[in-house]
């Protein structure tokens, strides 16, 4: 159903089992699975879909390396496996990623573990060799039989400085192992929420509707487009809001401080040498002041990443030019040679991790994990019960979910039939996993779109297997490609827009391709879009203007762009 058919529907029938408020990876993960097992689920969120925490992360599938030293050897294993999954069930965007880390100290950091553990310990001394090489033996075995990806390797100073150009010389020793890289995670997050749309006519997923309020039965929502306003009477509610759940819960009348979270920013940068001397490498290192920060190859981008600071108000969040001061200074850290200017920046974002309102020494202490909180009964005003997801990242979120979609079938009193472990996502269906798969493959498509087989080469880097539809879609009608942007066409952005639930010219932008994000948007980039857009969506001309103005505000006030 579109738009205008799902909120018809509610108009028609208020009812519905599961209301899940914040379209976030926690929430369509959720609206995924339950819809997967047959239960009707309406998901909403005041944003687009993936377009808040969860379009702020720092693009990996990590098991988390770091959190063996605090302990939570669980979410370890958790995440490791998940990472797996990942990398098996969407090829099309998720991949292994060789990680590399530069030590500068050979025995510094043994007594990190245990004086955290007895919390004596404000600020841990740099990791070592010897400790660092402890952990990636665990992080191994985690994976197990799963062989995924390779074991990590462990190299000299001599071996080191020979592989990497422009490394410091300082530094006594590199590892690399393998994590995954996610290419394009606002993409992934959009795809299994169509997959749950396809699979299940009982789920029904709309962007740009908000939450006003609630009382005994029945939910108030708001179209942001329309300002209408709509019942909905849910038999649970599911806040997955992340940073905003406490803001969530108070619109409902509940009274919550689960949240306490830190803000992550990173920086998106054009810089030809930086990219070229890291290669296929994300470099994962210890910065002086103690903070794990990161150099990420993103296509011919590099993204630098991320600060931990406690923020009060999600909304609030932007990355700031002390953090930029901060990006920049680091790269000396492992690079000294190289420099990075702010003018070599294309794109910043910044996002608050829905962490636990706990107390520690230091951010970097508080856990990653994941829980649910339940309110119901006499503690509230309401006669459903409200489960509030803390916590959780990326890499975890199919498992979160999973968690999530048992506790809610069994208040619900539904058995669950299917499972997500090894589920497709989007272009990840039925993808050709050899070069002979996928020549063949694309030689069929070719033959039977009569596109070429270099146009559809990059339409299966962009959607895997999802090119298909596409494909389909743009030999339809006449096509050109983009004179701004050669390498996409008109009717591959009408399809976007037109299949893909857009409603501002930015979620085409920013969500659908990450053309501003890797710094490719130009004036006539944008007004080329705005105009494919415009005919896609039948907006007026009037409309088509406001959207360009919108999109110019929230690039220059959230990301430091400058059309």
């Amino acid at each position: 159903m579109n738009r205008t058919e799902i909120l018809s529907s509610l108009k028609a029938n208020p009812q519905v089992s599961v209301l899940i408020v914040g379209a976030g990876i926690n929430g369509i993960g959720t609206f995924r699975d339950l819809a997967l097992n047959g239960v009707d689920v309406l998901l909403i969120d005041r944003g687009d879909f993936c377009s808040g925490a969860s379009a702020a992360s720092s693009h990996m599938a990590h098991g988390g390396i770091r959190y063996l030293e605090n302990g939570e050897f669980r979410l370890v294993r958790e995440a490791v496996k998940e990472r797996n999954r990942m990398i098996q069930n969407a090829p099309h965007i998720v991949k292994p990623l060789p990680t590399t880390i530069p030590m500068f100290k050979y025995f510094s950091g043994l007594f990190n573990a245990p004086l955290k553990f007895l919390g004596w310990l404000d600020k841990p001394s740099e990791r070592g060799s010897v400790i660092i090489k402890l952990g990636l033996m665990m992080y191994d075995a985690y994976t197990g039989a799963q062989r995924t990806v390779p074991r990590h390797a462990f190299y000299s100073q001599k071996e080191s400085l020979s592989r990497w150009k422009h490394l410091n010389p300082e530094i006594v020793n590199t590892a690399v192992y393998y994590d995954g890289l996610i290419s394009n995670p606002e993409r992934l997050a959009l795809e299994i929420m169509l997959d749950a749309e396809l699979d299940s006519p009982n789920s029904r997923a709309l962007n740009y509707v908000s939450l006003v309020g609630g009382q005994k039965d029945t939910v108030i929502l708001r179209d942001e487009l329309t300002d209408e306003t709509y019942e909905v009477r849910p038999n649970l509610l599911i806040n997955a809001a992340g940073p905003w759940i406490d803001f969530a819960n108070h619109s409902l009348g509940l009274s919550t401080r689960y949240i306490g979270g830190t803000k992550g920013s990173h920086l998106v940068v054009d810089h030809p040498e930086l990219r070229e001397t890291i290669g296929e490498n994300e470099f994962f290192f210890e910065n002086k002041d103690g903070r794990i920060v990161l150099l990420f190859p993103l296509y011919d981008r590099v993204l630098i990443g991320t600060s931990d600071i406690k923020i009060e108000h999600p909304d609030e969040a932007r990355c700031t030019e002390e953090e930029v001061d901060y990006f920049i200074e680091m790269i000396g850290r492992v690079f000294p040679s190289i420099k990075l200017t702010r003018e070599q920046i294309v794109f910043r974002f910044t996002g608050v991790r829905p962490l636990p309102g706990v107390n520690t020494k230091t951010t970097g202490q508080i856990s990653r994990d994941h829980h649910i909180e339940v309110l119901s009964g006499d503690w509230t005003n309401l006669n459903f019960p409200v489960y509030s997801l803390v916590g959780g990242k990326w890499t975890s979120f199919r498992a979160f979910a999973e968690e999530v979609a048992d506790k809610t079938m069994q208040f619900l009193g539904v058995r669950r039939n299917k499972t997500t472990q090894e589920l497709p996502i989007g272009g990840g269906r039925n993808y050709p996993r050899t070069n002979e798969e996928r020549a063949k493959y694309m030689n069929g498509l070719s033959a039977w779109t009569g596109l070429s087989r270099e146009r559809l080469e990059v339409l299966f880097e962009r959607y895997g297997t999802r090119a298909e539809t596409i494909a389909e879609f743009m030999k339809r009608g006449t096509d050109v490609a983009l004179e701004s942007l050669p390498d996409y066409s008109r009717r591959e952005i009408m399809f976007l827009a037109q299949y893909e639930k857009v409603s501002h010219l930015d979620d085409v932008l920013l969500r659908r391709t990450m053309v501003a994000m890797l710094g490719k948007l130009t004036r006539a980039a944008l007004a080329e879009i705005a105009d494919v857009v415009q005919e896609a969506l039948g907006w007026s001309l009037e409309q088509k203007n406001a959207e360009v103005e919108r999109t110019l505000r929230l690039l220059s006030d959230r990301h430091g762009v400058r059309v």
